[in-house]
């Protein structure tokens, strides 16, 4: 992957249906929640607050997305989903590569991240791109956990 020519650029609203799959896809290690990770509605509307980059090659095939939302001074980079034939080949490290690149862009001295609780391999996974553990804080799912599962955020951030 590493040498795969990908173009990088804003989704429209036009994408929404091909973002959908890729996306619940992603996330769908994510047993604990009830549901799906995203729809049309959710999409929309962290495209009316925030921008969501999608990673696609040479063919036009969507391999990945991250929303990026300026936030003041910082930025905010959360739902980073790679199509799951991808996974492991780097293409994460360059999706996360191209998001600072643009909230830099944007004038963001800085990148805040939250991962989930019950997803403990991320934090190690987000280190090595140069995110360290800030703070903790409550998580509110968009859909709810499943019974006896408890979850917070764990607040990684990285200084541009």
């Amino acid at each position: 992957m590493s040498g795969q020519l990908l173009q990088f650029r804003a989704a429209s609203a036009v994408d929404i249906e091909r973002l959908i799959p890729l996306i619940n896809s992603a996330f769908s290690i994510e047993t604990f929640l009830e549901g799906t990770r995203t729809d049309e509605i959710r999409l929309a509307n962290m495209m009316c607050k925030g921008t969501i980059l999608v990673a696609e090659n040479e063919s036009g095939q969507l391999l990945g997305c991250v929303y990026v939302e300026v936030r003041g001074q910082r930025g905010y980079l959360g739902q980073l989903a790679v199509d799951p034939t991808h996974q492991g080949s780097g293409l994460a490290r360059r999706v996360v590569e191209a998001a600072e690149d643009h909230l830099r862009g944007q004038g963001c001295e800085g990148i805040d991240i939250t991962v989930l609780s019950l997803r403990p391999e991320l934090p190690r996974i987000y280190r090595r791109y140069g995110y360290v553990e800030t703070g903790t804080e409550e998580f509110h799912p968009t859909q709810p956990l499943k019974p006896g599962e408890k979850c917070h955020s764990i607040v990684m951030s990285k200084e541009l």
